[in-house]
């Protein structure tokens, strides 16, 4: 492959060479390792009948100046107090994306202060948050569409009811982190995926959907791993450790198929199993631009997504002020490189095992073990972050919580 000159956006692609090199300027920003930032979902609900279906008007009228366009062409979407985007998943759920912080203390504070705007706007509405990964009252039912998302479901049905159940019912909490120098993106990446599959399992909430339990420890996990393997399965692989991630993410953007075309029209539905690498190729009338590329990006969804920082995607969302528990132990985790190792070491044997994870959770005997390593790691790193005391505390009763969990799930 020869590396092409810089891209401007928007630029016609003809061959894979420059693909990549516009997936590594893009994905991979390398710099400091010191920001951390946090998305948070939420399934919502009415508060008399919770199994309600909640309409877009009614969201829109609460969400106020906050609506994303999505849900209101002609609002200013304005941001929550201290930042915080509003968005809306294709399901109702509601969704906060912070500004990043270099400081966990002032993101979780920032983040608390937004919450609290977001429920006080739902609560005057009659709405409230949902606690856990996946709707336990409620089938798959659109709440938002959009060419995007009607695109979504008609590709993911295709291959059967889990995209619906995705896209309609599941919540979850994703950490950003840094990618780092370019000589720390390989192990970060690598710890990124590898402590997964016990973290998964130590953070489950999403055992029952529809009035029912599913016998998963999170079907919100199990939706997203069967909706569309080559694009929701992991990136990285233990069978792979040493996988550039460059290379890795360039070839697992290239062999996605399409899940969106947009075009002037409403239908946004591609032709079936047409790659990325197909349209390169010339499988269909124009041939891709960069701009092309970046939307094609956003619709992959792997455990661990490169956005230019690294996108942890596969945590469950939490009750309550639990949701602040998950952030601190990866960035614990991710505090500096001798800790780094100790993960990727601790994780490495169970590194694959996500299918595992989100069925069994913690009643796996060694995820369980795993899991109660890594935690006390974490509660060993968290210190070097300079929290506040009192939020130090709150911090470490709710890590030995998870611990507590996770060694009875060793026994």
């Amino acid at each position: 492959m020869t590396t092409p000159p810089e891209l401007d956006r928007g630029a016609i692609l003809r061959e894979s060479g420059a693909a990549a090199h516009h997936l590594a300027r893009i994905c991979f920003k390398t710099g400091p390792p010191v920001r951390t930032g946090v998305e948070l979902e939420w399934t919502v609900h009415d508060v008399a009948d919770p199994a309600r279906r909640v309409d877009p008007a009614r969201l829109r009228a609460a969400l106020g100046r906050h609506s994303p366009v999505t849900l209101d062409e002609a609002s200013p979407a304005q941001p929550l107090r201290r930042g915080s985007a509003v968005s809306l998943e294709p399901g109702g759920q509601v969704e906060l994306s912070t500004p990043p912080h270099t400081s966990i203390g002032a993101l979780i504070r920032a983040t608390e202060t937004d919450i609290a705007q977001v429920t006080g706007l739902l609560e005057r509405a009659g709405l409230t948050l949902g606690g856990t990964g996946i709707d336990p009252y409620r089938q798959p039912q659109p709440v938002l569409e959009t060419p995007r998302y009607r695109a979504m479901r008609r590709v993911f049905d295709r291959r059967g009811a889990a995209g619906r159940t995705m896209m309609y019912c599941t919540a979850g909490l994703q950490v950003c982190l840094d990618a780092g120098e370019p000589e720390q993106v390989p192990l970060r990446w690598a710890v990124a995926h590898a402590v997964g599959p016990p973290l998964l399992a130590a953070f489950a909430t999403a055992d029952r959907h529809a009035g029912r339990g599913t016998g998963w420890a999170s079907f919100r996990m199990a939706a997203w791993l069967s909706t569309d393997p080559a694009r929701t399965g992991p990136v990285w692989s233990p069978a792979r450790p040493a996988d550039d991630p460059v290379t890795a993410w360039t070839r697992y953007v290239l062999a996605a198929p399409l899940l969106c075309l947009r075009t002037a029209g409403p239908d946004w539905t591609p032709p079936p199993d047409v790659t990325f690498a197909d349209w390169l190729a010339g499988a269909l009338p124009r041939p891709p631009t960069t701009d092309d590329l970046d939307y094609h990006v956003s619709t992959l969804f792997p455990p661990v997504r490169p956005r230019g920082y690294l996108e942890l995607r596969y945590l469950d969302a939490q009750p309550g002020r639990d949701w602040m528990i998950p952030p601190a132990v990866l960035a614990a985790l991710f505090a500096d490189p001798a800790t780094l190792h100790a993960a990727y070491l601790i994780s490495a044997p169970v590194a694959h095992r996500w299918h595992d994870a989100a069925r069994a959770g913690l009643a796996d005997r060694a995820l369980a073990t795993a899991a109660a390593h890594l935690l006390d790691l974490a509660l060993a790193a968290l210190p070097r972050l300079d929290l506040p005391a009192e939020l130090n505390d709150e911090i470490h009763r709710g890590v030995r919580r998870r611990r507590a969990a996770a060694e009875g799930g060793d026994r």
